[in-house]
Parts: structure tokens; C-alpha cells; sequence
């Protein structure tokens, strides 16, 4: 047995057994050893699509996928998509290949200082010195990945350690274990639960693993009982939502907003979250969106136990017997007219099937979405933690192999779509059940807003020639038929209802280009 083949065996034996792959010269040891029946690869055409992949794919399995990248050219293709899933706690081990040990000193075009690209965005490096360590580094690399939060592991793997064998017997290295969640503080909650008893306005904030399954339920006890107001930051990496769910609110994302969302609250509680900051700095506004007299207490840090948590705060205020809100079901019906916001967001919410999974990456035209949708069939919200643009094909591409039976819409800005649309390629090969819904507003039109926000007012044409995408203007119906997904156009409400249903009913991808 080789190096590779020793990797991809621990690997699959830690429990890590699909790779989402962007392979060189460098790889091919490892690529061969792929021929394991036990280990899914999935090929994706940039080294972004199989970063987000994994992200989308520990989002809703709680478990890494691995990535196999080419030298450091290759992982800094996939940074930005690191980058969001380690905002978002999402473990995956990245393979990076690298050349053999004896050829770095002739400094040949691919080399590079691979650990410096790597460490800004890892929590863990490790290059392997030989084969016979190899297997080791891997169950190290899958115990930091499956930490909570999840961790991101890089492993460094030159050519003579993948193609060397083996001579050590396998198993001698040593497991240390999954670290366990840590135990909330008894007395923390104690202090949280006389705040609620109090009756002082406050607000909790979930986040992580609080925003879906039983923790979900737990915090709707303690907001039954005590009549605090639940919700999340205005990006969350997974919602558990629609009807039947306890609803959250949403905090506002322009932070004039936010801040008179927060002004009444005396009391904010945060789990696996901090406190809200607004998402850039602009001039003569705050960074911190809560009041100056605002108290703000943690019930649960992101690598603590939300769930026990907040069971623990339920038991407190004397919650547990007690039946949370759910959101009951509203019929938004089909949407008529022009295309806007809320006509796209009524026709999500009426052709969305149960327990779909909504990716969003919609940025301007979808800011109605959540607010339209939370009485839908049930489904789960995902959305960019980092703000690194391009997540959002490839997380929804991650999450259609992870949930294979349920289909996936992801909705996308033109502008965000052309970052990564070769995930339109891996969904067709794989034949996944992704919905890609374009809004195509010929525009990066997030950044108009956001030029007024600093203070400039209208674009003039020098700006605008920066940020508007329409000359020549990108034709996605041909773009979503050379990489093999059916696409069609629609320009009514009437029409994108109509084809949202017929898509997400049609096995395999189609995308829909909305003309705004």
C-alpha cells in the first residue's frame, strides 16, 4: 500500500468519505487512489466550487467532507470559499498536493510557500513527512475538521510521501477523539434565567447548531414563557423554518435599521454568536448596532452544547412543559404582474416543495425573501456567513449530493453567479436536484446601495461602469446549456411561479434567468 491509498482508506475510516476534487500532476497518486469503492469524488471544474461543496456539505450533514486542490495556486482558488465556511463552523479537510520532497530545491514554477496561503484560513497545517505518517496526520486533520465547531484542516501532501509505501502496521498511530462540545455553565444560566424573570426587554440571538432541531424548540419554550423576542443575525448558516417551526426574527442588515430594531432592548442573549456589529464600516455610523446601556450576556459559546443550554435555560424559567409558537402555514397564492421583490419572494414561498433547501445568495432582489417565506411548507434557510462572493452555486451543489432525496433552490445575483458558475457543470454530471434561479439585473446592483451608504450618492458614469455588467450582457440560457442544465427565461411573476414549480418537480438541475 502507498501513501495515497493509506490517506484515502483513513480517510474513509474516520468518516470522511467523499472528495470533492480539483486534481493536478501533483495528485495523480492520490486521484488513483480514489478508485476505493468506498470513497465517493465528485470532480468540480474550480478549486471555489469544491471548497464551497464541502462547506454545503458539512451544513447539512454536521460532518467534513475532504477537498483536493492543486499546490498553493490551487487552495488560493479555493480561499474565499474557505473563508465562508469557516465563518459559517463548517469543517472540511483540504488535500493540497504539493511537489515531492526532493524537487522543491529547484524552485520549478508551481512551487510556493503553501502553509503561508493556508494558515490566515486554517484553524490546523500539517505537511506530511513521510508515507508512514501519513495516516496519522489524516485522523488528525479529520479530529480538527469535526470539532465544534466545525474546524478548517489543511494537510500538505508532496509527491514521495503519496506514491512511498507504507511499512509501518496500519492502526499504530494514536486517536485522541472527537472533542466534545463544551458543558454550559450552570451558574451563567442561573444569571440569564433572573434577566428573563426580570421582564426587561431582551432579545436572544441563536445561532450554529440553535437554529434547527431540538434547540430550536427549547429556545421557543423559553420565549413562550417569558415573552422575549427570538432571532438571528441577518446571516445565518442554517435556518430550520416554514410552518410547524418556531419563527426567528431576522436582524436588519443596513444598520440604520438594525439599530432602531435594538434600541428598546435592555438585554441581549447570544447563542454561538457574539453581539450584532454591522457587517462594514460607513462613515458617522456605529460598528456596534446595540444601545450603550445594552447588557449582553452569553448562554452558549460556538464550541459549547446550545441544545443543553438551552434546555437548561428552559428547566430555569419553568418553560419545559410548555408548548413553543410555531409559524403556522400562509398561502402566499400565485404572484401576478411585474417582477419585484415581493412578487419573487410570494412566488418562493407558493412554489417552494417541503423540505426544499433554500440557498441564498440573492443579496439585493431576494432581501424580502426571508420575510415572505417564514410561513411556507417547512424547509431550511442557508446563507453566506463570510460575504465572500460566489458561495452560492457551490454550497448548493454540496448540499444536493449531501441531501440527494430533496431539492435544492438556490437563488442568485448575476453579478455573484459569474464568480462560480461552473457548479452549474458538477450539478449536471452528478445529476442533482438544484433549482438555480438567476436574478439578472444586468447590474452589481448591491454595490449602488452601498456607494450611496459611504456617503456618494448616485453612481456617475465613470462608477457605473464599474459596477453595471450589461454590455455585453451575459446569456444564461446559453450559459446553462453549455455546462448541461436546462434553462429558461421568464419576464412576469406569473411566469417564474409557473416555472419555479415545474423545475423544482423535474429530477436533475435546471436554471431560471428572472429579467429584472
Amino acid at each position: 500500500m502507498n501513501g495515497a491509498e493509506s490517506l484515502v482508506n483513513t480517510l474513509v475510516d474516520e468518516g470522511v468519505d467523499i472528495c470533492f476534487a480539483n486534481p493536478g500532476t501533483s495528485e495523480m497518486h492520490f486521484l488513483a487512489a480514489l478508485e476505493n469503492p468506498r470513497m465517493r469524488s465528485v470532480l468540480c471544474l474550480y478549486e471555489g466550487v469544491a471548497t464551497g461543496a464541502a462547506d454545503g456539505w458539512y451544513r447539512m450533514r454536521r460532518a467534513p467532507a475532504a477537498t483536493l486542490l492543486h499546490l498553493g495556486p490551487g487552495l488560493a482558488n479555493g480561499l474565499s470559499n474557505i473563508h465562508n465556511a469557516k465563518r459559517a463552523g463548517s469543517g472540511m479537510v483540504n488535500i493540497i498536493g504539493e511537489h515531492a520532497t526532493a524537487h522543491l530545491k529547484y524552485d520549478a514554477p508551481l512551487a510556493s510557500d503553501i502553509e503561508g496561503l493556508a494558515r490566515p484560513l486554517s484553524h490546523w497545517v500539517r505537511r506530511t513527512i513521510s508515507s508512514n505518517t501519513l495516516a496519522g496526520d489524516a485522523v488528525a486533520a479529520v479530529e480538527q475538521a469535526s470539532a465544534r465547531p466545525g474546524k478548517i484542516a489543511t494537510l500538505i501532501l508532496p509527491g514521495d510521501t503519496s506514491w512511498g509505501e507504507v511499512t509501518v502496521p496500519s492502526g499504530s498511530f494514536a486517536r485522541s477523539g472527537v472533542p466534545a462540545a463544551g458543558v454550559p455553565d450552570a451558574a451563567a444560566v442561573e444569571r440569564i434565567a433572573a434577566v428573563l424573570r426580570s421582564g426587561e426587554p431582551t432579545f436572544i440571538i441563536l445561532a450554529g447548531a440553535a437554529c434547527f432541531g431540538p434547540a430550536l424548540d427549547w429556545a421557543g419554550k423559553v420565549a413562550a414563557k417569558t415573552g422575549t423576542r427570538i432571532g438571528t443575525q441577518f446571516f445565518t448558516s442554517r435556518i430550520e423554518r416554514g410552518a410547524g417551526r418556531v419563527p426567528l426574527e431576522r436582524l436588519p442588515y443596513a444598520v440604520p435599521q438594525a439599530v432602531e430594531f435594538l434600541k428598546a432592548f435592555k438585554h441581549i442573549i447570544t447563542v454561538e454568536t457574539g453581539e450584532p456589529v454591522a457587517f462594514f464600516s460607513y462613515p458617522g455610523k456605529p460598528s456596534l448596532l446595540k444601545q450603550p446601556d445594552c447588557q449582553v450576556h452569553r448562554l452558549a459559546a460556538a464550541d459549547e452544547d446550545s441544545t443543553s443550554a438551552l434546555e437548561m435555560l428552559a428547566d430555569a424559567v419553568g418553560a419545559r412543559t410548555l408548548d413553543p409558537f410555531r409559524q403556522p402555514f400562509i398561502d402566499k397564492g400565485a404572484p401576478s404582474g411585474a417582477l419585484n421583490p415581493l412578487s419573487i419572494a410570494h412566488a418562493l414561498a407558493s412554489a417552494m416543495p417541503e423540505n426544499a433547501i433554500l440557498v441564498d445568495e440573492s443579496l439585493t432582489t431576494g432581501r424580502e425573501t426571508m420575510g415572505h417565506t417564514a410561513g411556507a411548507v417547512p424547509h431550511d434557510t442557508i446563507q453566506n456567513m463570510g460575504g465572500s462572493i460566489g458561495y452560492g452555486t457551490p454550497v448548493a451543489t454540496g448540499v444536493a449530493v449531501a441531501c440527494p432525496d430533496r431539492r435544492v433552490v438556490c437563488i442568485v445575483g448575476d453579478g455573484s453567479a459569474m464568480y462560480t458558475i461552473q457548479s452549474l457543470w458538477t450539478q449536471a454530471r452528478e445529476g442533482l436536484n438544484v433549482t438555480t434561479v438567476i436574478f439578472a439585473n444586468r447590474s452589481y446592483q448591491i454595490l449602488k446601495a452601498e456607494y450611496a451608504n459611504m456617503g456618494f450618492g448616485a453612481p456617475g458614469p465613470q462608477a457605473l461602469a464599474m459596477i453595471d455588467i450589461d454590455k455585453p450582457a451575459i446569456d444564461w440560457l446559453a450559459m446553462g446549456k453549455s455546462m448541461g442544465v436546462p434553462a429558461v427565461s421568464v419576464g412576469t411573476a406569473e411566469a417564474f411561479f409557473h416555472e419555479l414549480g415545474r423545475c423544482n418537480a423535474a429530477p436533475g438541475p435546471s436554471l431560471i434567468e428572472v429579467r429584472l
